[in-house]
């Protein structure tokens, strides 16, 4: 950094050594680079930790960010802020930071004051609809751009319109290493005499091992003492995920080839100094990925550098880098062509090192030292662009700015009140009440409330076991003879009945839609999507407008993932047709309804409506639901301003007074998630104002004032009577506000970090 820079504090956000993966490895070695290069600057960290646990860190990190907890990275901005760093230098990958596609991370930029410098290890040419929003925010948020290749240059500007004078080069760093003869190295690894393939980094499908093992066979042919070392421990989300299963799939494999004395798996993580011996060691790098949408490869840039003949498949970064006799391209997925090319490097001593010379030629451009000149001048001329630009200065936001608080999510009910069974039904004030047994109908609930939970990061072994038992619970309840779900189980696991209501069906294809649309649940998934075709059939006989909406809203979850099946489709339109003419028949200037009486979870109706039409592109479909909607929440909005849902004890008939209590649950929760649908089919925030004020009558904004959440045992109380509380705690009513501070959570998360949120 020049002397009269103004620059006095760096501050690096990404994963960081020794959680193990690629981006921690590289921030880890941007940070040392830089700190070396101008010992004058106080390099800082702010990792993510994608366990509760966090990691043993040295003291250059000062704040630590958790994976999915949105609050923590708001946290993180005002730590920078008040902090006097002056350019944050963010590592970008989407699987790191928490949120739809990683947009978490939106919510941190948007509050920071000074530049910042995003460098950009993936860059999507066929981004999601999530990654493409995020990757756009990203790049308007972000002073700089740092790319690797010449083709993520040219991605960010033809496929996500990046300003081209935003975008600086700057190649993989790779350490500073002699270049050597192999024959050196390779005594401390016993491999003397032989010729050594290395392959390294963390373990997992992509990879493409599987390719070079069956090449390996007609190498040994001609190359007996051949050794392929893969370097590398398996993956830790893999690892988590599905065990060691893709290793041993690997080690199966080469014995079946009959090449087990020829390959030898590293299953550890090793620091650079180790590494950089093994990769001296090889004579032979390969990397045999499976597609090309790889717009940088760290382990690709270490071996290069370090002066390895490469053989690679062609993903976007191995074609860039491995041209001019600098490595060998085959195709993707082919064995025989992977053989021809190792079998040639080893048969000519000339052009292996011709490539390994013009290759650790190119590589002094790349080793730290200069890499981190290179950001030294991002950031200089990201602090003049920031400059003339302007920012906002204070970081000191007013309470009508901020996004309401929402209570922390406590799960010790939802556990107390599920056994190995399923959730029991109801609750002698915090005890499960044994007597009253189970019902499909709340458990498909809690199955739905898991899977929200899990998708917005707050998964956990417990979690994931209670998902599996309700789901358990819904594959009993089916009947397959009848194609019909039961409802009511005793205590002691008998039926009570042979079919259950029309609802009960529809809350259970509700739960399994979900579960299909939900991608990561493996055989979990497979069931769900079995059980739901074979009870979807009998929808198309319901006559419960509210069956209608909970099929409705799982047939949309189900479509999303099997978009092309004709009988949801056509199931669908059925039902959509039906509760349209439903509103058709009942409807008046002053009726805006479905039935003649408004009676319980009364929002699901427009919910479905408007879900549908948006996903039909039907507008008049979508302006009948929200017109419902709206009428809707008029008639359940008090004098003052709350919240106040049609009481149970009696309903609204039309032409007669409307009962005020008992208030329920379940409909603020059906309210909260109507306006949410609505504000995404809309974008207008009067319904964000409208979900945060049936919310809060979870919380006491209601006509008695007082809160029916229990924040000691994460319940909630079964009702509001017209002088006081309902003291039990209960499985619907528990999960009525579990799942609408989710959907509410997960709403706040997209509004905080691509917008401001709106002030009610």
């Amino acid at each position: 950094m020049k002397p009269t820079s103004d620059i006095r504090k760096i501050a690096f956000l990404g994963d960081y050594l020794p959680r193990k993966c690629g981006i921690a490895t590289f921030t880890t070695d941007l940070r040392c680079a830089v700190a070396k290069e101008f010992p004058a600057l106080q390099c800082l960290v702010v990792p993510v930790n994608d366990h509760a646990e966090g990691y043993d860190y040295p003291a250059e990190v000062r704040f630590e960010i958790a994976e999915q907890d949105l609050p923590s990275y708001l946290r993180a901005a005002d730590f920078l802020n008040i902090t006097d760093v002056n350019v944050v230098c963010v590592e970008h990958e989407f699987g790191i930071f928490g949120g739809p596609a990683g947009s978490h991370v939106l919510a941190l930029l948007r509050e920071l004051n000074m530049p910042i410098v995003t460098t950009l290890h993936t860059i999507l040419r066929e981004p999601s609809a999530d990654q493409r929003r995020v990757m756009r925010e990203l790049i308007r948020r972000s002073t700089r751009l740092v790319v690797m290749s010449e083709r993520g240059r040219e991605f960010l500007r033809d496929v996500y319109q990046a300003p081209e004078n935003k975008i600086d080069l700057i190649p993989h760093g790779i350490p500073d290493m002699p270049f050597a003869d192999p024959n050196y190295f390779k005594d401390e690894f016993g491999v003397a005499g032989k010729q050594v393939l290395l392959t390294f980094g963390l373990l997992s499908p992509n990879k493409g091992i599987e390719y070079a093992l069956r090449a390996l066979p007609d190498i040994i042919r001609e190359f007996p003492s051949v050794v392929y070392i893969v370097l590398g421990q398996t993956h830790p989300n893999l690892l988590r995920n599905e065990g060691e299963a893709y290793r041993l799939s690997l080690e199966r494999l080469a014995k079946d080839l009959g090449v087990q004395k020829n390959v030898v798996f590293f299953n550890r993580f090793v620091e650079l100094e180790e590494l950089m011996r093994f990769i001296g060691a090889a004579d032979i790098y390969l990397t045999p990925y499976l597609t090309e949408s790889q717009i940088t490869s760290g382990t690709l840039a270490y071996a290069f550098g370090a002066g390895n003949a490469v053989v690679s498949t062609p993903y976007w970064h191995a074609a860039e880098l491995l041209t001019e006799e600098r490595g060998k391209l085959v195709p993707f997925r082919d064995a025989p062509a992977i053989a021809v090319a190792v079998v040639e490097l080893l048969r000519d001593e000339t052009l292996r090192h011709t490539m390994r010379k013009n290759a650790y030629k190119l590589g002094r451009d790349m080793v730290w030292s200069r890499v981190a000149q290179l950001y030294a001048k991002s950031f200089e001329q990201a602090r003049l662009d920031h400059s003339f630009v302007g920012r906002k200065s204070s970081p000191i936001k007013t309470l009508d700015e901020q996004p309401g608080l929402l209570p922390e999510l406590k799960l010790d009910h939802l556990f107390r009140m599920s056994d190995s069974t399923g959730i029991f039904q109801h609750a002698s004030f915090t005890v499960p009440n044994f007597s009253e047994g189970y019902c499909t109908d709340d458990n498909a609930r809690a199955l739905v409330l898991a899977l929200m939970l899990q998708k917005l990061g707050h998964g956990s072994p417990q979690l994931g076991a209670k998902a599996a038992t309700y789901a358990a619970f819904l594959n009993h309840a089916f009947d397959r003879k009848l194609g019909r779900f039961r409802n009511f189980m005793s205590f002691d696991r008998r039926w009570l009945e042979e079919v259950g209501s029309e609802d009960c069906q529809g809350h259970a294809l509700w739960a399994l839609g979900l579960c299909v649309s939900q991608a990561g649940q493996g055989s979990f998934q497979m069931l769900a999507a079995q059980l739901f075709e074979q009870a979807l059939p009998v929808a198309a006989e319901f006559s419960s407008p509210r069956a209608w909406a909970f099929t409705l809203i799982g047939i949309d979850e189900y479509l999303r993932r099997f978009g092309g099946d004709r009988r949801a489709n056509q199931i669908r339109e059925s039902l959509t047709a039906k509760l349209m003419q439903r509103h058709a028949d009942a409807a008046t200037e002053d009726w805006h309804w479905f039935e003649e009486v408004v009676s319980y979870a009364n929002a699901k109706l427009p919910h479905a409506m408007i879900l549908s039409g948006r996903c039909m592109n039907n507008s008049t479909m979508l302006e009948t639901g929200l017109k419902a909607l709206r009428w809707l929440i008029k008639i359940q909005t008090s004098d003052s301003g709350s919240f106040r849902p049609i009481g149970s004890n009696g309903f609204y008939p039309r032409g007669y007074e409307r009962a005020v209590f008992d208030q329920q649950p379940i409909e603020a929760q059906a309210t909260v998630s109507a306006c949410i649908e609505a504000y995404h089919a809309t974008g207008n925030v009067f319904w964000v104002a409208e979900a945060r004020r049936a919310f809060e009558w979870f919380l006491g904004r209601n006509d008695l004032g007082l809160a029916l959440y229990d924040p000691t045992t994460g319940g909630c109380r079964d009702g509001l009577h017209m002088d006081r509380l309902s003291q039990n705690q209960g499985a619907e009513s528990t999960l009525a506000f579990l799942l609408s501070l989710a959907e509410m959570q997960a709403l706040q998360n997209t509004l905080t970090s691509f917008k401001e949120t709106p002030a009610e």
